[in-house]
């Protein structure tokens, strides 16, 4: 499985291929030409800068850099809403499954990288975990029909959607100021090139907050499959490379929990799923 990163190292931000423990710097072979690993998910080129960094060794140890979202500066993060059928069923409104997904939008600058705190900020404590697996598209496109939305994927990586429940509950038709908190969020820790169907099919999803399993399900009972997203968003907007999908959440989070019960500094939250990775995070006061 190859591994992308992007990362800061000694003050430089920079992305290569994590293997062995260390990081092929390919940033700092082809900086002029893709200065960050958008603009080659644009390019096309991740397959042949993965053959490229088998025949280099690790310019560096991964202790050495600090992880950063994946795909820095994405023109959309959209997010895709209630789409697990235990999900569902918390909304108790008689409906079994919604004709049309929900969908909310997120920042970049919500993010932060694999092994970064989530920051919990003084004006409420309900910060709550989501784990999701998140795709990157890597060929653009308007009205793309669902038959050919899995050949628009340039990667998969991980997400803690991390939300802060009340502010998604201060107005009555969305959810944008609870979900949109500086670095209450977390992406990565790496983009695996997307090269076969199965990679998203039925794939197994798990959150834990320290070390307890909160969240498990399968990809394979989304009510909106990976490629039906693609083809609806990309109905109203136009998909560009780089831009990413947060595919959705299984039931479990904090919110759930009666009473609630929410994120507090010291945690340590990891998102896993199948052939992806683990995604991990703690939490800290702002």
């Amino acid at each position: 499985m190859t591994r992308f990163v992007s990362y800061t190292w000694q003050g430089q931000a920079g992305w290569g291929v994590e293997r062995d423990g260390g990081v092929v710097d390919l940033f700092a072979r082809h900086r002029q030409t893709y200065p960050t690993l958008r603009e080659v998910i644009t390019a096309g080129a991740l397959q042949r800068l993965a053959e490229e960094s088998l025949r280099c060794s690790p310019d560096f140890c991964i202790t050495e850099m600090a992880y950063a979202i994946p795909v820095p500066a994405p023109e959309k993060i959209i997010c895709v809403g209630v789409n697990f059928p235990d999900r569902n069923a918390e909304y108790k409104d008689g409906q079994e499954a919604p004709p049309h997904m929900s969908l909310f939008i997120r920042f970049a600058r919500s993010f932060v990288g694999h092994d970064q705190p989530l920051t919990r900020p003084p004006e409420t404590p309900q910060l709550d975990y989501e784990g999701e697996i998140a795709v990157v598209i890597g060929k653009g496109g308007r009205r793309i029909p669902e038959a050919q939305a899995l050949a628009h994927i340039a990667g998969l990586t991980l997400c803690n959607e991390g939300t802060l429940r009340d502010w998604v509950r201060h107005a009555k038709f969305n959810v944008t100021q609870g979900k949109n908190w500086d670095g209450s969020g977390a992406m990565g820790p790496w983009l695996v090139p997307f090269t076969d169907p199965a990679q998203i099919m039925d794939v197994g999803l798990t959150t834990r907050v320290n070390g307890v399993l909160r969240q498990q399900d399968s990809t394979g009972r989304m009510l909106f499959p990976v490629a039906r997203q693609i083809a609806y968003i990309s109905t109203f907007t136009t998909l560009v490379p780089g831009d990413i999908i947060v595919t959705g959440t299984p039931t479990g989070a904090g919110a759930r929990f009666d009473p609630p019960v929410w994120l507090v500094p010291g945690d340590v939250v990891e998102v896993q799923a199948d052939g992806i990775g683990t995604l991990r995070n703690g939490v800290v006061d702002e």
